[in-house]
């Protein structure tokens, strides 16, 4: 009887032992979980798609009764939310969405890796009542300079120079050698200057005298700023000379101005400019007075808020919102 009596008592604390174990496995699991992310993008509520603007600056707060997390959406409206420990998905969640000169929008939701897009209300509705009372903002225009280099001809450099050697003697491995090893070899270098602010241009270097079929180019280098070219050459039979050509220019970087015309939807004027673009501004005309507005390094506009997100290939895509009290026209 001791013997089945013990026996239960091992099976229980086996058993007890595993379910302690399991716990412990458990939670060292759910602690490795990574983190549930939220991501999605908030747009301005319109029944015109093409007025649904990305909304920047979005303060985004996920609540749940285990905790909460927070965000702000980027200049396309984007949000990424990581949820805090222990949220996991299919669990309910309150997303709150606010925005100056929007309506607060809570949305109650579940947990999961959808994407998420809300539409925040404006505040100020726009009516023709409203927009006659407003300031026109008409024949908007964008501005920008590029660089461009251009090139005034100085005119050509034209030298010669000599390789010294005697033919059919044998190298020894005593470099320089022809190719091979088989014969004692020279080499011979020219460097030459183009002067202060100029550069060389389709350089050529060929032989021109002597047994010119056993000699070799061995480099044709300019310096970083295209100043100095120097040339070598390699010759493992009787003397050859060798000729340098090449054209001078004196290179001049300008500012072009180019223009280019906004995309308007709504109340929300887009463009893109190239990656050499610099000094953008915006030129329109503000209740009937033309008026350029420099796009410095912050986007202030009186009238509009600006934002702008860089592309992959360092194009940048500008947004701009009209403030209240302005309107397209």
């Amino acid at each position: 009887m001791n013997w089945m009596t013990n026996g239960k008592k091992i099976t229980i604390w086996t058993l007890v032992a595993l379910g302690i174990l399991t716990t412990v496995l458990a939670v060292v699991l759910l602690s490795r979980r990574k983190p549930v992310t939220l991501k999605g993008a908030v747009l301005r509520q319109d029944i015109d798609p093409n007025k649904q603007l990305p909304l920047g600056d979005v303060q985004i707060t996920a609540i749940n009764s285990l905790g909460s997390g927070h965000a702000q959406t980027d200049s396309m409206g984007f949000f990424s939310l990581t949820l805090p420990s222990g949220l996991r998905r299919r669990q309910p969640v309150l997303l709150q969405f606010r925005r100056k000169d929007y309506k607060p929008l809570d949305w109650d939701d579940f947990i999961s890796d959808k994407i998420y897009v809300a539409r925040m209300i404006p505040l100020r509705q726009e009516t023709m009542a409203e927009s006659h009372s407003d300031a026109a903002v008409s024949n908007p225009r964008i501005r920008y300079t590029v660089k461009a280099t251009t090139e005034a001809d100085i005119g050509s450099a034209v030298r010669t120079f000599d390789v010294v050697n005697t033919g059919n003697k044998p190298c020894q491995n005593q470099p320089p050698c022809a190719p091979g090893g088989k014969w004692k070899a020279s080499v011979g270098a020219l460097s030459l200057d183009a002067g202060e602010g100029n550069e060389f241009r389709n350089a050529r270097v060929s032989c021109i005298a002597g047994p010119c079929p056993f000699t070799k180019i061995e480099s044709e280098t300019f310096s970083q700023d295209g100043r100095r070219l120097n040339v070598a050459a390699r010759d493992w039979s009787d003397t050859t000379t060798f000729l340098v050509e090449a054209e001078v220019v004196h290179p001049m970087t300008s500012n072009l101005l180019r223009e280019t015309y906004p995309v308007i939807f709504g109340r929300a004027l887009n463009f893109s400019l190239p990656p050499a673009a610099e000094g953008p501004s915006i030129e329109a005309e503000i209740a009937g007075e033309a008026i350029v507005f420099p796009l410095g390094p912050d986007l202030l506009l009186r009238w509009a808020d600006c934002h702008v997100a860089l592309e992959r290939d360092q194009s940048r895509n500008y947004r701009c919102e009209l403030k209240a009290g302005y309107e397209f026209r």
